[in-house]
């Protein structure tokens, strides 16, 4: 069956402050890049935004500051709403289709990114903020993505963004808990009976609030279209929640996929997630490959560097001097020899300090002993994950090599 071709909505509410011109140019690149149909429409007072809401049309919401505007978030829980700047009063997490790993459902939306396409057809409100007009490409990504190809959403704490969404090959929706306290096999499984291999996605952002597993939506899809049990983590964040809150949900989400998983188990981390997927894969060897998506893997020359104003410090409580402990046991460098097989890739376009990072990592963990693979090719930082780029098929290629366990 062919994926649903939807025409998308992107309604503006009162006082929203842009040109709307702009969104209506970046809105329709967007609709091409998809391939779906798509109008801008503003609406200049509340009642004709509250009657604009009630279209059946896939809609992407910039509801403005307006408060009673943004109080009818309820009304439509299954579209992408989103805040061009940091919201200071974020919208309220809604419950959606998000099933708890030990069989209970609590609340499953979200506050800071990412959303949900339920099995059963429902979906979990999504709020982006804080990413600007760039964010409105996002925004109508994700709504097409999670219609076209549903996730299945699974909670693994009891906070708003403690969860996993999966899509397993071929559509199948991987098996629910039958009790509570019953862990689910979500493991699924490819023609033959074959077990799929499972992959966890880590999302980057620089570990900021404004990014959100959102970022890796399109890989998640075109991993299961390939044969994958994909696993889009959510995590909290350390600008919101402290760098212990980060690395303990990486390490939750990644066990409950290793418990999950019947074939290989994959983590791939892309920017600030590659950092975090190394490691992941230092502290849990039932991963069998590490991936690397222009990563941030030298995080003590990163912090001295001053990378994105500053965000590695920030992320981590302070600077090398100031937290060595933390340092010691999060960078890559600082964990090698991992012990687990890597593939550390690279856009050769990217920022230079991060190509330098990749390099330099690759050549030390193979000198470390451990058996890596260094992959450069043209491309941004975004080409990385971007499915119709040559250096992600180039990595999904890479990627497949590796399914029977080490």
């Amino acid at each position: 069956m062919s994926p649903p071709n939807p025409h998308v909505l992107v309604l503006t509410g009162p006082g929203l402050v842009a040109d709307l011109r702009l969104l209506t140019e970046v809105a329709d690149r967007e609709f091409a890049a998809l391939g779906v149909g798509g109008t801008v429409s503003a609406t200049p007072d509340l009642p004709g935004f509250r009657a604009a809401l009630k279209s059946p049309d896939v809609l992407v919401v910039l509801p403005g500051p307006d408060p009673e505007a943004r109080g009818l978030f309820a009304e439509r829980p299954d579209a992408v709403w989103l805040d061009l700047t940091k919201a200071d009063t974020p919208l309220p997490a809604l419950a959606g289709d998000t099933e708890s790993a030990g069989g209970t459902a609590p609340a499953g939306g979200t506050a800071s990114g990412g959303g949900a396409g339920g099995t059963a057809g429902v979906m979990a409100g999504t709020h982006l903020h804080g990413r600007g007009i760039w964010g409105l490409t996002w925004a109508i990504r994700h709504a097409v993505h999670r219609l076209r190809r549903p996730a299945h959403r699974i909670a693994y704490g009891d906070h708003p963004d403690q969860w996993v969404e999966v899509r397993s090959p071929g559509g199948q929706s991987p098996a629910a808990p039958h009790e509570a306290g019953e862990r689910a096999p979500v493991a699924a499984t490819r023609g033959g009976g074959e077990q799929a291999p499972t992959v966890v996605l880590l999302h980057g952002g620089f570990w900021r609030s404004i990014w959100g597993a959102d970022l890796m939506d399109a890989l998640a899809v075109d991993l299961a279209d390939r044969g994958f049990a994909a696993w889009n983590l959510e995590y909290r964040r350390p600008d919101l929640h402290g760098w212990d809150a980060t690395t303990e949900d990486v390490a939750r989400g990644v066990a409950l996929a290793a418990e999950s998983a019947r074939g290989p188990l994959v983590v791939i981390g892309h920017s600030a997630g590659g950092q975090l997927a190394l490691r992941a894969a230092a502290d849990d060897h039932r991963i069998t490959l590490a991936v690397s998506l222009a990563g941030v893997l030298d995080l003590a020359e990163g912090d001295r560097r001053h990378m994105s104003s500053g965000a590695v410090a920030v992320a981590l409580g302070g600077s090398a001097t100031e937290v060595p402990a933390a340092y010691r046991r999060s960078g890559p460098l600082e964990r090698l020899p991992l012990g687990v097989p890597q593939l550390i890739v690279q856009g050769g376009g990217d920022d230079l300090d991060l190509v330098d990072f990749g390099r330099r990592y690759a050549r030390a963990a193979q000198e470390s002993g451990d058996q890596v693979t260094y992959l450069e090719m043209s491309g941004d930082h975004f080409d990385v994950i971007d499915p119709a780029s040559p250096i992600w098929r180039a990595t999904a290629g890479a990627v497949a090599e590796h399914r029977k366990p080490f």
